[in-house]
């Protein structure tokens, strides 16, 4: 007992084994049991809640044996503490109630603080918050009729956070209150801590952060001192919470991550389905809604594994919101409407107020605008009455929102006015970016476009202080742009509509590839690399200055293309193109997706195609003589190429009276980013290739990174050529990799153009690569690579270790390509489908921006796979040109030519699919080009 109360629990326990031990021997039943509950007692203080219940259980059965009915009440107290241990909570809760009803009968008034105290607790973590308050409030009477100062100030901190659950926030921060006084006055310093925790909660909800965030930072420096992990994995996810709202995502996820390697240590599993909560939420704002529910999902197990109805309720409500906007409105109904019943069966308000306010949204995005006002005036209402602001400011802009769709913008205007100085008090940035949007859109409904444009601006600007802080993580900035493209389509389309041709282009540019400008601004050492100009008279003028002549910017309308075309001596000229011919439920973005669709099954680019599949994907895109979907074109659509003509027509003949020259320069945006232009066809049948050297680029800023970085930055000689790695050894994702022998044929060809020994076979490793791709002007890759994250799968460099090579010891990463500072001017990869990826508001998200991302001028592609033996074609043509000195667009567009004068290769689907991407650079080619 000694050693117990000195809190050396590790010395106590042999000598508490001992007892039971010589007890059992002399069978002195009451000594044995007493032993039992003192070794289970030491247990549970050391995390051992399995072993303590078998020794409590033992205590217990020798209580019942003796009639000790005092000693037996005791022992079911600590059986239910230590469930509670295990976040067993309803096996706590019946062990719990035995010993209230058994100190009670002996008139144990000590046992029955503790018992009172041990289920307010049990039933706050099962979201029963009534009865919590109940056994709580009984607790707290007699505790201070015994003048149990320190239950006495656990019962304060647990009321404390019932009341913040049921959001009666008033009733909270009395409570936490009296907790952080009493545990001052008896010098509990983790009591001290927990108090600052529960206290910074309240603050929070109640909108001031800043005074959160001071008590939280106090309860993580008391916690590290005292070695209190589980308050210190608490203070964590609070600073967490803290810096998600202000909308600093990154340190965010730091504070969250922190939080549950803590819980996962201490094998907390309710900690460990709040971090993944929190996660889930933070992937949500970012727009990364896939992410999102894998998290959300992992809360949702936890919780309902634990039975802890609070945090289940909160995990379906969270999942409601991410399928919603997957617009999978059926689960998203379903979730909120659990998540909403759940909160009314345990009392808690601000889950309720939130269920009302996403289930408003969901019947707002299908158009059933009063339904969505009468939800989120239910929110309104209970935000207010809990005085949570941040809840009370989104249901003021979500009511904007509605009666904005409705017609009534004088009652938007107003409602998201109200919005706007909560978001501001409480420094909700996303909130106030929100807000400026409503009201932005309630001005443009009215053609009051002046002060639209001032309000999308400022929405624009706080947009972009999120994403700088988000640094340089490239994924992140990607989802998040996602998740506000409607803001800056929103800004140019009303510019557009007040006459202002440049400044309308100026926001197109601002919003487009943002997160690979600011790579590329890191890679080229401009800093900081995420800083946007200042106003928008700069962000003007910076478009101007590098739109270079015959460049064509492209951005989708509602309900038409729209096009600034650069002239000589940055002139710019609009065009615009009405899109009649799509269907009433389609909009311009789905119409061309289906119209680029419809032109490859016309070219047929599946059809008796022989290839290799140097593709990583999961699913193989690339079937051998496949006859399947894309072929289904009549044979008279294959001869007219009508989908190709039409392309003409949408792209190309709205304009063409205003192109100079024989070269295009083009900056598309959504679907018109994996079009083959080169083949689009006027009314006399006559290629676009035919007429111009056509490249793409994914912005006018990132054309402008690269021409203005310095001089020397980009190799101007030598070569590296890859091809065929040996991946026999290997297994990417469970898939054996098959050899690449046309791969090995393409580059020794290129080899004995360019008088170069090509790496392949088992020279062909990752080690070699990395050492020779940061000295040499051209890159050509012909392996297999995965489109969407630009991986690439190289021979296994030899390790000392045995077995199957790992992923890092033969998979090249963009991570890898970065940190061995790629300078070439020139990437060609003859991978399966390497000018493909993901669509998105960022722009194509796929192997080529990887490789312009870490560092290239300029990167070849391919739109689909096309025949092993028209590669080869294709490539003997291009590089014959590239060594003659002609530029790659030029030698590019000379080997499309001679495919198309041939009379095996001469189709469409073999010459087309080409695009170069970047600069338009010219290689020097000589002796130095040979690797030795």
């Amino acid at each position: 007992m000694a050693y117990y109360r000195l809190g050396h629990f590790e010395k106590a326990i042999p000598c508490f084994q001992r007892h039971v031990i010589i007890a059992n021997r002399l069978g002195d039943r009451i000594r044995e049991g007493n032993a039992c509950g003192n070794l289970g007692s030491a247990l549970y203080k050391l995390g051992d809640f399995k072993t303590a219940i078998k020794y409590n259980e033992l205590h217990l059965e020798i209580s019942k044996e003796l009639g000790d009915r005092a000693r037996e009440g005791h022992a079911c107290g600590d059986i239910g503490v230590a469930y509670c241990g295990l976040k067993d909570f309803e096996t706590a809760v019946v062990y719990l109630e035995l010993q209230l009803t058994i100190a009670k009968e002996v008139g144990n008034r000590a046992e029955e603080e503790r018992a009172c105290r041990n289920l307010g607790q049990s039933y706050n973590i099962l979201g029963d918050f009534r009865k919590a308050i109940n056994f709580n409030e009984l607790g707290l009477k007699i505790a201070k009729e015994l003048g149990d100062r320190i239950g006495e100030e656990n019962i304060y901190g647990n009321l404390g956070i019932v009341y913040s659950n049921l959001g009666d926030f008033t009733k909270a921060k009395d409570a936490c209150e009296q907790h952080l006084k009493i545990a001052k006055e008896v010098g509990d310093r983790i009591g001290e801590g927990n108090a600052y925790g529960n206290l910074g909660h309240v603050y929070s909800s109640l909108g001031d952060c800043r005074k959160a965030k001071d008590v939280f930072e106090k309860q993580l420096k008391i916690a590290k001192e005292e070695g209190d992990k589980t308050g210190e994995g608490n203070a964590y996810s609070s600073l967490g919470n803290i810096y998600f709202t202000q909308g600093y995502f990154i340190k965010a996820v730091d504070y969250y991550e922190r939080h549950l390697q803590i819980s996962k240590e201490l094998e907390d599993k309710l900690g460990e389905g709040n971090c993944y909560g929190n996660l889930g939420l933070v992937y949500h704002d970012m727009g990364d809604f896939k992410t999102a529910i894998d998290y959300l999902k992992l809360h949702l197990n936890i919780s309902r594994e634990l039975r802890n109805l609070s945090g289940e309720g909160r995990a379906y409500g969270n999942l409601g919101n991410s399928y919603h906007m997957l617009s999978d409105f059926e689960n998203a109904i379903d979730s909120l409407e659990l998540s909403l019943k759940i909160a009314k069966q345990i009392g808690a308000k601000p889950g309720e107020a939130s269920s009302y306010g996403n289930l408003g949204v969901v019947y707002h995005k299908l158009g059933d605008f009063e339904k969505a006002i009468e939800y989120y005036e239910l929110q309104l209402k209970i935000a207010k009455d809990v005085g949570d602001r941040t809840s009370e400011a989104n249901g003021y802009g979500s009511i904007g929102q509605a009666h904005c769709c409705l017609g009534n913008f004088q009652n938007a205007i107003y409602y998201h006015e109200l919005g706007l100085e909560i978001a501001k008090n409480v420094e909700d940035r996303q909130g106030e970016a929100e807000m400026l949007y409503g009201l932005g859109s309630a001005f443009e409904a009215q053609g009051i476009l002046s002060q639209a444009v001032d309000y999308y601006q400022s929405s624009v600007k706080k947009l972009n202080d999120i994403r700088a802080d988000l640094q340089l993580k490239d994924d992140w900035k990607i989802s998040f742009r996602q998740f506000s493209e409607t803001v800056y389509a929103s800004l140019w389309c009303t510019l557009l509509k007040q006459g202002k041709v440049v400044d309308s282009l100026a926001a197109a540019e601002q919003g487009r590839a943002q997160a690979l400008k600011d790579l590329m601004k890191a890679k080229y050492s401009i800093q900081p690399p995420y800083v946007e100009s200042d106003t928008m008279e700069e962000e003007i003028s910076s478009t101007s200055r590098c739109m270079p002549p015959n460049t064509i910017f492209i951005a989708l309308g509602k309900q038409e293309i729209v096009f600034w075309v650069s002239q000589e001596g940055n002139d710019v000229k609009l065009r615009r193109k009405e899109i009649v011919e799509k269907s009433s439920v389609d909009d311009v973005t789905t119409f061309l997706q289906s119209l680029a669709q419809e032109t490859r099954k016309e070219i047929d680019v599946r059809a008796d195609v022989k290839c290799e599949d140097r593709s990583l994907e999961l699913r193989d895109e690339t079937p051998t003589n496949d006859t399947s979907d894309e072929q289904a074109g009549s044979p008279s659509l294959h001869l007219n190429q009508t989908s190709l003509k039409k392309f003409y027509d949408l792209i190309i003949s709205p304009i063409a009276d205003l192109i100079r020259g024989n070269e295009l320069t083009l900056v598309p945006e959504g679907p018109l980013c994996l079009v083959p232009y080169a083949a689009f066809m006027d009314t006399n049948s006559k290629y676009l290739s035919e007429s111009f050297r056509i490249r793409m680029i994914p912005s006018l800023l990132s054309l402008k990174l690269i021409t203005d970085c310095p001089v020397d930055y980009h190799c101007k000689t030598g070569a590296l050529l890859v091809g065929d790695p040996w991946v026999q050894e290997v297994k990417y994702q469970r898939r054996k990799l098959r050899q690449l022998p046309f791969a090995k044929k393409e580059v020794e060809m290129i080899g004995r153009i360019l008088d170069i020994e090509p790496l392949t076979g088992t020279e062909a490793t990752k080690d070699a690569v990395l050492q020779r791709i940061s000295s040499v002007a051209l890159v050509h890759i012909a392996a297999h690579g995965r489109i969407e994250t630009g991986e690439i799968a190289l021979a296994p460099s030899p390790t000392r270790a045995t077995g199957r090579p790992k992923e890092k010891d033969y998979l090249l990463t963009m991570e890898d390509v970065l940190n061995a500072r790629l300078q070439a001017r020139l990437v060609v990869l003859s991978c399966c489908h390497s000018g493909r990826g993901e669509i998105k508001a960022e722009g194509v998200v796929g192997i080529a921006r990887a490789f312009l991302g870490a560092g290239a001028r300029s990167v070849l592609v391919s739109l689909w796979a096309i025949d092993d033996a028209a590669t080869l074609e294709f490539m003997k043509s291009f590089y014959q040109h590239l060594v003659e000195g002609k530029s790659a667009s030029e030698a590019m567009n000379r080997a499309m030519k001679s495919m198309r004068e041939s009379e095996e290769f001469s189709g469409v689907k073999y010459w087309a699919p080409f695009v170069l991407i970047g600069d338009d650079v010219t290689l020097e080619f000589g002796a130095t080009n040979r690797l030795s």
